[in-house]
């Protein structure tokens, strides 16, 4: 019997992003295949960096070390607070050197075209330049330049990359919302405004995605800062978690596909 393809929409959310990671391991620990990715800003890094081999062991270890100082490198505002060139080089480092094309399984980049407005996404070409492309939060990282666009952070224009996923082929499509929005949060910083700002713009379009994916997990990170790198490990727990809650109706959506498509070749 035909097995449906199953993709993996890893959406942004600074920090709390690391609870794909929780996600990607309770898959895995359940025989659920994924067999494409897309991801906006840190999901696709975390996308990227599961997708070029790094075993996830070691992909949790990495991330309880996680530091700032990994990518703070502050540069005379301009276009950004953070030049972004040590993170671009963290990320070329462990996602060896590689181009997208070259990855185990599929991923796309989704950045945004700052002039244009455009979704731009990536599917070849240098791991490290699509995903510091789409990792650049207007405001504080300087915006990336590939060929003759300037891109920013993939969040600005689709949060959730669902349909970019299921335009890779997806059968069954997996949200993952990293990025809920914490009411009366303490604003301490131009970090806390931008971030705020974006999650609050884009709270209507992330509806929609929900509709459009088979199964959208929410991992309930938002008490946790998207900006500080401290409470890594409980946010990983709390993506296993959530995607151990969904497990049952993830191979329901999987059995159903099937029945569906009994005489697929």
């Amino acid at each position: 019997m035909e097995e449906p393809k199953i993709g993996l929409a890893l959406g942004s959310g600074g920090a709390r992003g690391f609870a794909h990671l929780g996600v990607l391991k309770v898959l895995k620990d359940e025989g659920i295949p994924v067999h494409m990715l897309a991801g906006s800003s840190m999901g696709a890094l975390v996308g990227c960096f599961y997708a070029s081999g790094q075993d996830l062991e070691r992909l949790y270890k990495l991330s309880a070390a996680f530091k700032r100082k990994f990518f703070l490198d502050f540069t005379v505002p301009k276009m950004g607070l953070i030049s972004g060139k040590k993170i671009k080089e963290f990320i070329r480092l462990f996602t060896y050197g590689k181009n997208l094309e070259e990855l185990n399984i599929p991923v796309s980049v989704v950045a945004t075209d700052i002039n244009t407005g455009e979704k731009v996404v990536f599917t070849k070409g240098p791991i490290a330049e699509a995903v510091r492309a789409s990792i650049s939060i207007p405001g504080i990282f300087v915006p990336e330049k590939i060929g003759s666009r300037l891109l920013v952070d993939g969040g600005v224009v689709d949060r959730i990359p669902v349909s970019v996923v299921r335009d890779m082929g997806a059968d069954i499509v997996i949200g993952v919302e990293v990025a809920h929005i914490k009411q009366n949060f303490e604003i301490q910083s131009i970090y806390d405004v931008i971030m705020q700002s974006l999650d609050i713009l884009q709270m209507e379009l992330v509806t929609h995605r929900e509709f459009a994916s088979d199964i959208m997990l929410r991992p309930r990170v938002e008490q946790f800062s998207s900006r500080a790198f401290t409470n890594i490990e409980e946010m990983i727990s709390i993506g296993e978690e959530e995607a151990r809650k969904n497990v049952d109706k993830i191979k329901a959506s999987i059995q159903k596909w099937k029945e569906q498509h009994p005489n697929e070749p």
